[in-house]
């Protein structure tokens, strides 16, 4: 056997993070090893899966935009407790790593699993949230996941912001949550948690443009936005005084768990002032 690998797939895939994240790990924990990125387009993803399973040195994947979906819809296998109701999975890894899984179908051979779930509630695993409704900005793939993760904190309700109040009402309908729409240019809800679960802020899009002084001072602020780190939405917030949580605290939360399925040991937490240094950058 050759060098354990895994791999983030998508596409486009070169603004991918991931490979400095896994292999910024592996070097901490002097561990042998690899981590790559590949381009694998929509359609293409179960004849790369085919491919990968029947290689011994290969540990899993992760998928990012537009596979998520499509990695749902073949493999459908959720590991306990960390599935969530966005039917879009972003992590596959054989059910036997270092052996050869062509024998078996496809959605028995591997596990699906989505660690954005976990990415999007490890910072509120112990806090105690005050009263308010939570607020999601965005109707995509991440706005989904946001509302279905943390449905199960005790916000008063439900409100997605969008430039398209019914496409927000679908959204909760297929979720099968309680909530209502607001039109993304009127006035904040008084909100106990903000999340930007929209492109907003990031590189070349245009910069959300929200006034946050309706929050109150308890008010807890996630700009899932990684590039750049320092969003405007993040900055405003810790003007603000309010509690600010940028997108590398997602990032870095879902690629712990996909490091730990695919290599068999923890993420050296330890370094991570260093890695955000590095991802900063």
């Amino acid at each position: 056997m050759g060098v354990p690998y895994a791999e983030v797939v998508g596409d486009p895939i070169d603004h991918s993070k991931s490979p400095l994240i896994h292999k910024f790990w592996l070097e901490k924990l002097g561990m042998e090893g690899d981590y790559r990125p590949l381009r694998v387009k929509a359609g293409e993803l179960i004849h790369y899966l085919e491919l990968r399973r029947r290689d011994p040195d290969w540990r899993g994947c992760n998928a990012t935009m537009p596979l998520k979906g499509e990695l749902h819809g073949l493999l459908a296998r959720m590991v306990a407790g960390e599935g969530d109701r966005s039917a879009s999975l972003n992590c596959a890894f054989p059910i036997s790593p270092g052996i050869p899984q062509d024998a078996l179908p496809l959605n028995v051979a591997l596990i699906g699993t989505s660690t954005d779930h976990l990415g999007l509630v490890e910072p509120f695993l112990d806090h105690v949230f005050q009263p308010g409704p939570l607020v999601v900005i965005g109707t995509g793939g991440a706005a989904r996941r946001a509302l279905a993760s943390l449905s199960g904190f005790p916000f008063e309700e439900s409100v997605i912001l969008s430039r398209n109040p019914g496409a927000a009402l679908d959204l909760l309908d297929a979720l099968e949550m309680k909530g209502r729409a607001q039109a993304l240019d009127e006035p904040l809800p008084p909100a106990s948690l903000l999340v930007n679960a929209s492109p907003l802020g990031m590189r070349g899009f245009p910069e959300l443009d929200l006034d946050l002084a309706p929050l109150p001072g308890h008010a807890a602020v996630y700009d899932l936005v990684y590039d750049p780190v320092e969003t405007g939405l993040i900055a405003a917030a810790r003007a603000r005084g309010l509690t600010a949580i940028d997108g590398l605290t997602m990032l870095l939360g879902q690629a712990r768990r996909s490091f730990q399925l695919f290599f068999k040991q923890l993420a050296p937490r330890e370094y991570d002032g260093e890695l955000r240094e590095r991802l900063a950058r």
